[in-house]
């Protein structure tokens, strides 16, 4: 929910009018989101929508070129633009980002026990023989097996699964209080990626640990969040809990979501796709963003862009003609059986 910016509150996060423009096109239109200790939120939407964009930007890892402007306090204290010394007291100690690829992240050149003793180093000061405890005692808790003998391998000798598993371990070096995953479980099979995120309720339930889950795919979603942002070309445009939004979607484009879900048993139904793709920032339409592409839109939606309008502590809707309250193609219950 958002919040007044003067206000007491007890969230561990808050992201304020948070504005982000390359080049001077804008590609994030104030985005106000808040997280609370502990909590697990969900970030949907299609590949562009800003996303990933929005927790880059929080914690400074946007390049040079990039303009951030607006508000982002973590545990009260302003970071938004902060100096280095700010931002690396608050990167991996307290907050801890795991990226799409870990492939990508792992040095290939270095063994992985020493990738996690040097985040151990450099967020808690350990070395050595607590190090090397330390990191071990991290790859049994992400499900490493055979840990003692598996430290001193390689990445490319671990499958695409246990990289992950790894770089949650890296990223939880840190003691952080909030994790944020981007894509966790893309490139992993349907058994892996379940695996993944049995392990992420683990970890929450095990530690405390406050989650935003960055995915396209809700039904994952649904499995680690209790609550849900869905944005589109650079905006929340519906937020709600998890059963909320999963039984009555009231925004267009999340039910169009909900809609292009494959049904993978029960009777055989057409998957809905939703027409055209997400707009490039620098020729977004005029009003909403997504009148383009949907059914619903009628002369006020192509001129006017909607405002965010909470009703009630969590749900919020930014559209003009949302749709009707009868459930989507999929229930919450139906997605959930659909990938198990």
């Amino acid at each position: 929910m958002t919040k007044a910016s003067g206000a007491m509150t007890s969230n561990f996060v808050e992201l304020r009018d948070l504005r982000v423009a390359f080049d001077g096109v804008q590609v994030l239109h104030g985005i106000h989101l808040d997280v609370a200790p502990g909590e697990a939120v969900g970030l949907v939407g299609e590949s562009g929508c800003g996303k990933s964009v929005t927790w880059l930007a929080a914690l400074g890892l946007l390049p040079g070129k990039a303009e951030v402007s607006g508000s982002v306090r973590v545990s009260g204290q302003e970071i938004c633009n902060a100096g280095r010394g700010a931002l690396e007291a608050v990167r991996g100690g307290k907050i801890a980002m795991i990226f799409q690829d870990p492939s990508s992240s792992l040095n290939p050149v270095l063994r992985i026990g020493r990738q996690i003793a040097e985040a151990l180093f450099i967020h808690r000061g350990l070395k050595g023989a607590a190090a090397r405890t330390e990191a071990l005692r991290l790859m049994d808790l992400v499900g490493i097996p055979d840990a003692h003998r598996r430290f001193d391998h390689f990445p490319h000798e671990f499958s695409g699964g246990q990289c992950q598993r790894l770089m949650i371990a890296m990223a939880l070096a840190g003691e952080p209080d909030l994790l944020i995953a981007d894509e966790p479980t893309t490139a992993l099979d349907a058994t892996i990626q379940a695996q993944i995120l049995d392990l992420l309720n683990r970890l929450r339930a095990e530690t405390g640990l406050a989650l935003v889950f960055i995915s396209h795919d809700l039904g994952a979603v649904s499995q680690v969040c209790e609550r849900v942002c869905v944005m589109y070309a650079g905006r929340i445009v519906e937020q709600g809990t998890v059963s909320e939004l999963f039984s009555e979607p009231r925004h267009p484009y999340t039910r169009g979501l909900f809609d292009a879900i494959p049904m993978l048993d029960g009777p055989r139904s057409r998957m809905v796709p939703i027409p055209g793709t997400v707009p490039n920032p620098r020729h977004l339409p005029a009003g909403c963003s997504f009148s383009p592409r949907c059914a619903n839109a009628v002369e006020l939606c192509r001129h006017d862009m909607p405002a965010l309008h909470h009703d009630g502590a969590d749900r919020g809707l930014a559209c003009h003609r949302p749709v009707g309250t009868a459930p989507g193609r999929l229930s919450q219950t139906r997605i959930l059986e659909s990938i198990q």
